[in-house]
């Protein structure tokens, strides 16, 4: 890759391992609702839920898939929905759908500039792998990488995954 520096030689070779995955990922699952489709991202709800305008100008709400960040009110939540934010927002994406959740929420990845929104979030260290929705290796991998170099939320000696922190506010 002549004249490229030896970062920006990493940052095309990640973004392409990214890319691949994202292909190997939609090839595997065969639970997929339809095709990938471009569409523009008209709000952020969070750190993981977005709101997208597809080109018959029909909003799909969409979830981010295997991930879970945490919730506005916990220790990060405004800085997760902030980066996720800064991602997607305005911007051309495309949707990967995987499924409708019982919200009627689509279920997928999404990808800006051929890169994978999820796994940004993770390595960003804005939001947790969801294991028990997801055993992607690429994903879990992301997570460990950003818990080890204490990026975003893993700042945080006790962080608290937002499905603990959920259950302990309907205790309440």
């Amino acid at each position: 890759m002549g004249g490229l520096t030896g970062r920006q030689v990493i940052f095309h070779f990640r973004s392409l391992l990214a890319a691949l995955l994202i292909g190997l990922l939609a090839i595997a699952q065969s639970s997929y609702a339809a095709d990938p489709s471009a569409v523009r991202v008209v709000a952020v709800h969070d750190g993981d839920t977005i709101t997208c305008l597809t080109e018959e100008k029909r909003q799909v709400k969409v979830r981010l898939d295997a991930i879970d960040a945490p919730e506005l009110a916990q220790p990060f939540g405004q800085r997760s929905k902030q980066t996720l934010s800064g991602l997607v927002f305005g911007k051309d994406v495309t949707m990967i759908p995987k499924k409708t959740d019982k919200y009627g929420r689509t279920i997928g990845h999404v990808l800006v500039n051929g890169e994978d929104v999820n796994l940004l979030m993770l390595q960003a260290g804005m939001a947790w792998h969801y294991r028990h929705f997801s055993s992607n290796k690429a994903l879990q991998a992301a997570e460990d990488a950003a818990r080890a170099a204490r990026q975003g939320l893993w700042s945080e000696p006790n962080a608290v995954p937002p499905w603990e922190w959920r259950a302990s506010q309907t205790q309440r």
